[in-house]
């Protein structure tokens, strides 16, 4: 079988295909436009999040047995349409969930005791001992909206905190740990003082965290979202915090994400991602929550794992 690497990988996964006898086939195409011209001869693709595999590509792909997603979200790719084709669609989010759950734990620790603002104070000499007061993990009630690969590895890692968990899966049932309670979104809403993402991006999950969302809390919370960007309104989460509903953020992802930041001045972005820049109650890093050393040996190994298993000889 002939596949064809849309995508850079670590490479490991390569590496175990071709020891399985694939004939493996990278640096063939820059774009999508040149893959397309290509794929007729492939047996499989491995992809990342270069382009979406759509209906027109599909169209182009007689041969096409099987896509491979290093990494978890499967939302470029028309899975639906692949499927009725008969292609096989793998991803590897037992990959990277290690690294997502230990950075959505540093995120909150950082927040939750003031270090990016104190590490800050210190730097430029000023030793701001009240005014960094931290606040424990302790006894605090956070709620873990999916209970997938990261949801639940999430929740294993939090359970050392001494934390109370309630966690909340629409697609699962008796699926919860003896450390974690099982409940329903209204019960998030009475009891959280902290609320975490683990959801895919669907048109389900598209902006759940808007205004109706933040407003639903009995108290205000901290938010973490190391998902999907686009499952969070930024523009609902700003007037959330100015209204001190939403007291902290831990961001590893934005709606923002298809802008090129290296590129735009900060003025140019959005004024609610200015009011999160700009603010000491919100921790942000740039979509590496799974982006681990470990991690990215991990997903493309996993993945290498699921192929071979469906079609090696």
């Amino acid at each position: 079988m002939k596949v064809l690497f849309a995508d850079t990988t670590h490479p490991a996964l390569p590496e175990l295909l071709a020891e399985a006898g694939f004939i493996v086939e990278e640096n063939r195409c820059k774009s999508k436009q040149e893959c397309l011209a290509i794929i007729n001869q492939y047996d499989g693709i491995i992809i990342r999040s270069k382009f979406i595999i759509d209906e027109e590509f599909l169209q182009k792909a007689p041969k096409l047995k099987f896509i491979g997603r290093v990494g978890a979200g499967m939302e470029n790719i028309d899975v639906k349409a692949a499927e009725s084709r008969g292609i096989k669609c793998f991803n590897s989010p037992e990959g990277n969930r290690n690294a997502v759950a230990e950075h959505a734990l540093g995120m909150l620790l950082a927040l939750q005791n003031n270090l990016i603002r104190a590490n800050a104070e210190v730097n430029r000499g000023m030793w701001r001992r009240e005014e960094n007061r931290g606040t424990e993990l302790k006894g605090k009630t956070i709620g873990i909206i999916g209970f997938g690969n990261t949801g639940s590895t999430f929740a294993k890692k939090l359970s050392a905190m001494e934390m109370r968990i309630l966690a909340y899966d629409k697609y699962k049932s008796n699926y919860a740990p003896n450390y974690v309670h099982e409940t329903d979104m209204q019960t998030l809403f009475q009891e959280c003082d902290i609320v975490s993402f683990h959801v895919p991006l669907t048109d389900e999950t598209h902006y759940m965290a808007n205004a109706d969302f933040f407003n639903a809390f009995r108290k205000p919370v901290v938010l973490i979202n190391t998902a999907r960007g686009k499952i969070v309104s930024t523009r609902d989460l700003m007037a959330a915090m100015k209204h001190d509903s939403v007291t902290g953020a831990c961001l590893d992802v934005l709606e923002y994400e298809a802008v090129s930041f290296e590129h735009l001045h900060k003025k140019s972005l959005p004024e609610a991602f200015r009011y999160l820049s700009e603010s000491d109650k919100v921790v942000l890093s740039p979509h590496i929550a799974g982006w681990t050393h470990e991690s990215n040996i991990k997903l493309s190994s996993v993945l290498a794992d699921k192929i071979i298993d469906a079609f090696a000889q």
